[in-house]
C-alpha cells in the first residue's frame, strides 16, 4: 500500500480516534449489507463494530471472521452489560437481542441493517430512546414512518439518518451540489440495476442469486421494480421532488440522452413539468445516480456546453457508482462526529410507495414479504395515494386481504387491512392522523 497523507474527511477520523479512540458501531443485521458492514469497517480507520444483533448469531459471527477478526475476539453476550464488558476487552459481542445491543453504553451509534421494515422501526425507535444515533439503511421503513423517527430522534437530541452508499444519499449530494451552484433541478434519480420484470419471483431468480451471493427474495425486490421505487420516494420525501406520472417514467435513455429525455416536453423531453423524480433503464446508467439540471443563466449555459456536459439546455450531473453499505460507516461517523444527516425526510409527507398486487389475490389471504409472489412497489405523490386509500408498501407484509384483487390493482383500504399488532402500522396510524390537516393545506 501506498503510504499517503490522509486528507479530508479521512484525515479527521483518523485525528478524532487519536484523542478519543475509534466511534463504535452497533449493528443490527448481518446479512448480506451487515456483512459488508463489518468487512468495510474492519478496513476504516477512526471506527470498529462493538456489537451486532442477529437472530441468526452464526451469520454474525461468521461476518467477523470474514472480516478478520479471530473467533476467540468474537463473544457471545445477552445483556448490555456483557456487550460493554466485550467492548472495553477489545471484542465484538454477537447478541439476539436488538435492545441490549443499543441499551449498550460502549456503543456510539446504531446501524439498522435489518431489511425489513418493522423490525428496523423497532430499532430505530429502541436506539433513539437509549439516546444513540441510528443509521438507516432501510429505506423501506424510511418511506413509511421516518418522519416519525426522524421527529423522535429531534426530541431526544439524536441524529437520524438515510445511510450514506445508498441511492437516495447518493442523489442528494448531486442535488445539493446543483443547488449550491443555483442551477435548477429539473429531475433526479437513478440507473435501474437489473432487468425490470414486475411479476419477477424469488423461484425464477434462485440460480442468480445464488451466483451473486445473494438472498432471491432481496434480488426480486430490485427486478419487480419495488426498491427502485422505494429509493425514489425516499428523495421524494427529502427533497419535494415527485413522481411526474404514478410509477414514474421510466424510459430506456441512456448516459448520454439522460438530460435530453428526462426533461420537460417544452425542452423536448417526456416530462410534464420540472422537479420531478425518476429513473433510466437505458445503457450506461445503472449504477449511477444523476441529477438533471437547467441553468438560469446564458452564461453558464454557454459554460457548461463548452466544458462537454452535454448540449444543453439541460444538463446531466452524474455520478457513476453507488457503494451501498461500503459506504454506510461514513453516515455513522458524521452522525457521531458532526451530529448531521446524510439523508432525512421533510416535515411534510410528498411522495408515497404502495402496493400493486403482482397476482390475484383472494380474500383472506395473509401476505407476505417485499420481494415475494404477492405484491411490488409503486411510487405515487403522497396526495394522490390518499385519495385512492392506497396501502403503503411497508405496510404490506403480514396483511390480510379482505375482498378480491386482480393483478396490476393497487391494494387499499377496501380491499386489505394491515396486522395492526406491527409496531410500524401502529406509528403509521400516528403519522397518518397528524397529517390530515395537509389534505386540506
Amino acid at each position: 500500500m501506498v503510504d499517503l497523507a490522509r486528507v479530508g474527511f479521512a484525515a479527521a477520523l483518523s485525528a478524532r480516534s487519536q484523542t478519543k479512540g475509534p466511534i463504535v458501531v452497533g449493528l443490527a443485521g448481518a446479512g448480506q449489507m451487515g456483512t459488508d458492514i463489518v468487512v468495510e469497517i474492519a478496513l476504516m480507520q477512526g471506527l470498529r463494530v462493538g456489537a451486532i444483533s442477529e437472530i441468526n448469531t452464526k451469520a454474525a459471527r461468521d461476518a467477523a471472521l470474514m472480516a478478520g477478526h479471530d473467533l476467540g475476539n468474537v463473544v457471545d453476550a445477552d445483556s448490555a452489560s456483557r456487550i460493554d464488558a466485550a467492548i472495553e476487552a477489545g471484542k465484538i459481542a454477537v447478541t439476539g437481542d436488538f435492545k441490549a445491543l443499543c441499551s449498550a453504553g460502549r456503543i456510539d451509534v446504531i446501524i439498522d441493517a435489518t431489511g425489513n421494515p418493522n423490525v428496523g422501526t423497532l430499532v430505530a425507535l429502541e436506539a433513539i430512546s437509549q439516546g444513540k444515533h441510528i443509521v438507516m439503511l432501510n429505506v423501506e421503513a424510511d418511506i413509511t414512518v421516518g418522519r416519525h423517527l426522524m421527529q423522535q430522534a429531534r426530541n431526544a437530541g439524536v441524529v437520524y439518518t438515510g445511510a450514506a452508499g445508498d441511492e437516495p444519499a447518493c442523489t442528494l449530494e448531486l442535488i445539493s451540489f446543483a443547488q449550491s451552484l443555483g442551477l435548477d433541478v429539473v429531475a433526479a434519480g437513478k440507473g435501474k440495476n437489473n432487468p425490470l420484470k414486475f411479476d419477477a419471483t424469488p423461484a425464477e431468480f434462485e440460480a442468480e442469486a445464488r451466483a451473486r451471493n445473494m438472498n432471491a427474495r432481496m434480488l426480486v425486490e430490485f427486478v419487480d421494480g419495488s426498491k427502485t421505487m422505494v429509493e425514489m420516494v425516499a428523495v421524494a420525501n427529502a427533497t419535494g421532488l415527485l413522481p411526474d406520472v404514478p410509477g414514474m417514467h421510466g424510459p430506456s435513455a441512456t448516459r448520454d440522452e439522460l438530460a435530453q429525455v428526462l426533461c420537460t416536453r417544452e425542452d423536448g423531453g417526456v416530462l410534464s413539468k420540472a422537479g420531478v423524480v425518476d429513473y433510466s433503464i437505458g445503457k450506461g446508467v445503472a449504477p449511477g445516480v444523476f441529477c438533471i439540471v437547467k441553468p438560469t443563466h446564458p452564461r453558464v449555459l454557454e459554460r457548461m456546453t463548452d466544458l462537454k456536459v452535454g448540449p444543453g439546455p439541460c444538463f446531466a450531473l452524474f455520478r457513476p457508482y453507488h457503494l451501498t453499505s461500503l459506504e454506510t460507516p461514513l453516515s455513522a461517523a458524521r452522525a457521531v462526529m458532526y451530529g448531521t444527516a446524510d439523508l432525512q425526510p421533510l416535515d411534510r409527507p410528498v411522495a408515497e410507495c404502495v402496493a400493486v398486487a403482482k397476482r390475484d389475490l383472494v380474500p383472506g389471504e395473509t401476505l407476505g414479504k417485499i420481494g415475494e409472489t404477492d405484491y411490488r412497489g409503486l411510487a405515487m405523490t403522497w396526495r394522490d395515494a390518499q385519495a385512492a386509500g392506497a396501502l403503503p408498501l411497508g405496510l404490506a407484509e403480514r396483511a390480510r386481504v379482505t375482498r378480491a384483487v386482480k393483478t396490476g390493482e393497487r391494494l387499499t383500504s377496501e380491499n386489505c387491512a394491515p396486522d395492526e399488532t406491527m409496531v410500524i402500522t401502529q406509528v403509521r396510524r400516528q403519522l397518518d392522523e397528524a397529517d390530515r390537516s395537509f389534505l386540506t393545506a
